[in-house]
């Protein structure tokens, strides 16, 4: 949102049409038999102006940074302290720090070969230098995007053809989209968590998931196919000429 604030302040190539979007790490709190027990929900097109999302969003990244500092002391903890590396990281109070950040912090300290595989061996699920996220549920960010003015939709749920209940769940709660197109979805998953989102008269969507570890971004883009008339039919339903 604040990406999206700075780009429309100044002038933009003609013909580009540019969407605010959020992607908000949602805990889940009973057991859905979800991987760290997390759904990723995405807004599109929430009001860049609403004072009560910016609230929400406040909040979540001071949750988000509680459990940075958490694994920051874990880790010390286990002997593999990063202090110093996190202390010259350039972050402010507006930043959303997370475990992508250690991850970064593991490989400047020669703990961690990779971001996956300081994920694998020390940060993930289940590795030592893990830490559970705080912040909101599912429910409560699907609520508060609507509240914005944005459409909802949940992300990379590969899950959903095993698991179209709780689709349904979050459908009831506001969801109105689905991400159909991910680049780590190969042919079949498209078409099985597709027929999901049309089961549903969810809006499909699609997204690369860039982080900036893995390659460039038109490397990781040119990885991911979203038909355009998915991409037409977002703005549409925006709205956005």
């Amino acid at each position: 949102m604040a990406g999206y604030r700075e780009l429309v302040a100044g002038e933009l190539p003609a013909g580009l049409a540019l969407v605010p979007g959020v992607e908000i790490n949602a805990l889940v709190t009973r057991d859905l038999g979800l991987w760290e027990w997390e759904l990723h929900i995405l807004g599109f097109g929430m009001d860049p102006q609403d004072e009560a999302f910016e609230d929400v969003l406040a909040r979540q990244r001071a949750a988000r940074r509680v459990r940075f500092d958490r694994t920051v002391g874990l880790l010390r903890e286990i002997g593999l302290p990063i202090d110093a590396q996190v202390a010259e990281l350039d972050v402010g109070d507006e930043d959303a720090l997370g475990r992508p950040t250690i991850a970064r912090a593991l490989i400047a300290a020669g703990f961690a070969s990779s971001v996956e595989d300081a994920f694998s061996r020390i940060i993930g699920h289940g590795a030592p230098g893990y830490v559970r996220r705080e912040g909101l549920g599912p429910e409560a960010a699907i609520a508060a995007i609507a509240d914005a003015g944005g459409i909802p939709v949940l992300a990379h749920f590969r899950e959903a053809p095993e698991r179209v209940e709780v689709v349904r769940e979050l459908v009831d709660a506001g969801l109105r989209g689905l991400e159909v197109y991910y680049r780590s979805f190969d042919v079949g998953m498209v078409a099985a968590v597709g027929a999901v989102a049309r089961e549903l008269g969810l809006i499909e969507t699609g997204g690369s998931d860039y982080h900036g570890d893995l390659g460039t971004y038109a490397e990781t883009h040119a990885s991911l196919w979203v038909p355009p008339e998915v991409g037409e039919r977002l703005l549409e339903t925006l709205g956005v000429p």
